[in-house]
């Protein structure tokens, strides 16, 4: 079915979705996600300055685009590491469309780095370091895993990169994050859009036009549309591709998770001496550990804990 604005009575949900969308008769594939309720989930369980949530918030949206093709069960880790005042940044995204995200930074550096009129980018925050997509399709396959040097300012363009160089297909990439008031407060937002050309071949043609017709409706797309409450995804294609029609197909709902759990933990814990385990215990007799995650903090007690053999 080709959306329009009022072509439908059972349209998808306005959040936390990700969805393939298809240009009639266009030899482009794409994909959008709008977050909601899980990413201010993701970006409130820690005290992230703005600029480190809106990077944290892009990864997720970025992880949210890009897991959503994989053909298989399995999860996708997007990360970014570096020597800048972000050290590392992850999004761990499972194919059925729930994920984490978290950022380790130091606040003075990001302080100063956000001096200025201009809110600190990737390149910014994370300095000379990589960008890294890992592909995990279970514990019976060996990991992928694809690497490349975090240049240009911004997250989309690191991804853009990383398309061009690892899997050679031409990509384009827009984030958007930030907050949004519709009410009762302001609340997080991110969203996301990709397109990629889809190669010539023998029945198709050339597909150089389409791309380069494709690029430029895309280059329109703004950063308010993506996270604005109001413009539904299917609306928000109409926008840009109405003159041939667009095709959004059904979508994956999106919601937060945490792999963290006490026995989890016990296991970690375990894997220390028993001397170093005297170390970790705390005043009132039990070792505190906290998930860099969801922010959780466990309090096992010593007995809690096998021994070390």
């Amino acid at each position: 079915m080709t959306h329009s604005p009022s072509s439908s009575a059972a349209l998808p949900p306005a959040d936390d979705l990700v969805a393939t969308f298809q240009i009639e008769g266009w030899p482009v594939r794409g994909r959008i996600t709008r977050l909601g309720a899980s990413i201010d989930e993701v970006l409130t369980r820690h005290a992230y300055p703005e600029p480190v949530a809106n990077l944290l918030g892009e990864i997720c949206a970025l992880a949210a685009l890009v897991g959503s093709s994989l053909k298989f069960d399995g999860r996708l880790i997007v990360q970014a590491q570096g020597d800048g005042p972000v050290s590392f940044a992850v999004c761990d995204y499972d194919t059925d469309g729930t994920f984490r995200g978290y950022c380790r930074f130091d606040a003075e550096r990001v302080a100063e780095a956000s001096q200025g009129f201009v809110r600190p980018g990737a390149r910014t925050l994370l300095g000379e370091g990589l960008f890294i997509m890992t592909v995990d399709q279970g514990s019976d396959m060996d990991r992928y895993q694809g690497i490349t040097q975090i240049e240009g300012e911004t997250l989309a363009l690191c991804a853009e990169q990383y398309f061009a160089q690892s899997e050679q297909v031409p990509t384009r990439i827009r984030l958007a994050v930030g907050q949004v008031d519709s009410g009762g407060g302001p609340t997080w937002r991110a969203g996301g859009l990709m397109i990629q050309n889809i190669a010539e071949d023998a029945a198709r043609g050339s597909t150089e036009d389409a791309w380069f017709r494709a690029q430029a409706l895309f280059q329109t797309t703004g950063e308010d549309e993506l996270i604005d409450p109001t413009v539904p995804a299917e609306t928000l294609l109409w926008r840009l591709f109405n003159e041939d029609g667009v095709r959004l197909f059904e979508p994956l709902a999106l919601k937060t998770f945490c792999r963290c759990s006490e026995e989890r933990i016990a296991t970690v814990i375990d894997s220390f001496s028993d001397e170093e385990r005297a170390e970790m215990v705390e005043p009132d007799g039990k070792i505190h550990v906290t998930c860099e995650y969801c922010n959780r903090v466990y309090a096992l007690g010593v007995g809690e804990v096998p021994a070390a053999g």
